[in-house]
């Protein structure tokens, strides 16, 4: 169980970054965007998609497996009662499926055991792009618009460059910005996963030719997104 998962028990919400963490990222922005000439948007959200079927997936199981149980047991131990067996089987099954249920949403890290791995990458890099969107992020000049998102349900990080950063950038350099996020992240360490993403876009952003002179076209504050 994850440490944040005790708090969520508690009632408890940690806040995703402090307001410490929040000025020291504007800041590191604010800096490489006048160094590159790029314009960094952060973005942290909880989740990117609700996933409404993984409490129904945990009930199955819990389901599953207390039905097993119930089985197994009249296997070993003949001579019940048909009736009662059978009202027991069903009251340990429905009785194990809510309570995996329940620990699915209470949960993130016995919820995300339930998490398909495709479909939480597509999700994700689907919210992105909504996000990049929606926040016009492509109103730049030179198009060198940068979105990095965490999303810490999925684990997962997408960097969605605009056209004119993409040609800077390339796949290869977006993997390794990418990579040197996930070990913070999985840590649940998201300040310091986007202050290592940031260091890494300094190494590979060249030095604009009018370093320290560029105008800021979109704001640095980082964008927190959904919390469901």
């Amino acid at each position: 169980m994850d440490k944040d998962d005790w708090k969520n028990l508690g009632g408890r919400m940690k806040p995703i970054l402090t307001d410490r963490d929040r000025t020291e990222l504007d800041r590191r922005v604010a800096e490489l965007e006048g160094r590159t000439g790029s314009q960094i948007v952060l973005a942290v959200t909880k989740r990117s998609d609700s996933y409404a079927e993984l409490p129904w997936k945990a009930f199955a199981l819990g389901v599953s497996l207390a039905g097993f149980g119930a089985v197994t047991f009249e296997i070993l131990r003949p001579g019940w009662y048909l009736h009662l067996a059978v009202l027991l089987a069903v009251v340990f099954s429905l009785a194990a499926g809510a309570a995996c249920a329940l620990l699915c949403i209470a949960l993130p890290s016995f919820a995300r055991l339930f998490l398909d791995p495709h479909r939480s990458e597509v999700e994700v890099n689907q919210y992105a792009q909504s996000l990049f969107l929606s926040r016009e992020l492509f109103e730049t000049h030179s198009r060198m618009g940068i979105l990095l998102l965490v999303s810490i349900f999925e684990r997962q990080i997408v960097l969605h460059p605009d056209t004119g950063a993409a040609k800077l950038l390339g796949n290869e350099a977006m993997r390794g910005v990418v990579e040197s996020m996930k070990g913070d992240l999985a840590s649940g360490r998201i300040a310091l996963a986007f202050k290592n993403g940031l260091e890494r876009l300094e190494s590979i952003l060249p030095v604009s030719e009018a370093e320290g002179t560029s105008e800021e076209e979109l704001p640095n504050t980082l964008i927190e997104g959904r919390d469901e």
